[in-house]
């Protein structure tokens, strides 16, 4: 079993929901993130005054699949998230040793 964490922009995460429903990942967690990579943040100008942002908003996407599902997820978290341009996002693969599904007490790839 893994973890993947995907790292995307705000405005794709509908796309990117409905996209891993399609191929059958049926769960996952959303968290509201800021940060920053190689664009170091950007500059906004307000009311003519340009300030920094130097932690850019993003959304973290965190589901747990079976290793046979690994490939296709990632294939479908690059073809929705993907803008083309700079700060599209990250992915990350984590091993996953155990889960259980405190209502029923299952463990394994049975509780995901």
């Amino acid at each position: 079993m893994k973890l993947i964490e995907a790292i995307v922009k705000p405005f794709k995460l509908d796309e990117v929901k409905d996209a891993l429903t399609e191929v059958g990942v049926r769960g996952m967690t959303v968290t509201e993130v800021k940060g920053f990579g190689r664009q170091k943040g950007h500059k906004e100008t307000y009311r003519g005054t340009e300030y920094a942002i130097e932690f850019v908003p993003k959304v973290k996407i965190e589901m747990a699949v079976t290793d046979g599902q690994v490939p296709e997820v990632i294939e479908t978290l690059v073809r929705a998230a993907k803008t083309n341009s700079i700060g599209d996002g990250k992915i990350f693969v984590r091993e996953l040793f155990e889960v259980v599904r405190i209502r029923t007490g299952e463990t394994g790839e049975g509780a995901l």
